[in-house]
């Protein structure tokens, strides 16, 4: 009668432990992009929206059903349960499929979301030289925005915000070295304008839902192999 490898029996329950701490590590960072105002409020303001967190809602189900995944697969290891060994195999299989699916769909959408966010930006910023009421959270996210990011204006500077420079200018003033100022109306302002960080920081957001994806994967195929290995060495006893 054929035994179990020892080697491949432990290997797997301390993969299932490594792959159950991914799965912790992937739901923190889908939560943690989910929750992040860095830049939804920016781009979520005024007239138009631009974001979609059906890629990060993906990952943050995946996270969570890797952390279950990761138990059974330590538990079937060492009990040598071959049903809760082919239940996590084909739970992995799936959730691995979904995990590519989320990761393909992030990446095709990249530049098609660039350039929404780009018209986006644009609608709104047509709302930061108004004086009526309608964009009045816009203008008081981007107030905010400016000073803790060093910057003034979406795409034109300071002339963005029109007769409504006065009540902003704290957060475009500028006090650094003078290479990062330039002068407005007599005043030091930064040089540098908002949309290029914004975009950064949008762009940022994508490849770390693309990175989280498929650097995953690589594991998880692991686990699939590791899996069958012990499955069928059970079978076998």
């Amino acid at each position: 009668m054929a035994r179990v490898n020892v080697f491949i029996k432990y290997s797997m329950f301390i993969f299932n432990f490594v792959f159950w701490l991914c799965g912790m590590l992937i739901l923190a960072v889908a939560i943690w992009i989910r929750v992040s105002k860095a830049n939804k409020e920016i781009v979520n303001s005024g007239d138009t929206e631009v974001s979609s967190n059906a890629s990060v809602n993906i990952l943050i189900a995946v996270g969570a059903i890797i952390m279950i995944l990761g138990f059974l697969g330590c538990y079937g290891a060492i009990k040598e349960n071959r049903c809760m060994l082919l239940s996590f195999f084909i739970g992995l299989f799936l959730i691995l499929l979904l995990q590519v699916a989320s990761g393909i769909r992030e990446a095709s959408s990249k530049s098609k979301s660039e350039s929404r966010l780009n018209e986006t930006l644009h609608e709104n910023a047509k709302l930061l030289s108004e004086t009526s009421e309608r964009g009045k959270e816009f203008r008081k996210i981007m107030a905010e925005f400016q000073t803790e990011n060093k910057c003034c204006g979406l795409f034109n500077g300071a002339d963005d915000w029109g007769t409504n420079f006065e009540q902003v200018y704290e957060s475009c003033k500028c006090s650094n070295p003078p290479d990062s100022c330039t002068s407005y109306a007599g005043k030091n302002i930064h040089k540098q304008v908002c949309f290029p960080l914004i975009r950064d920081l949008v762009l940022n957001r994508s490849r770390m839902i693309i990175g989280t994806s498929f650097g995953v994967a690589f594991v998880e195929v692991l686990g699939l192999v590791f899996s069958m290995i012990l499955y069928c060495q059970i079978g076998k006893k």
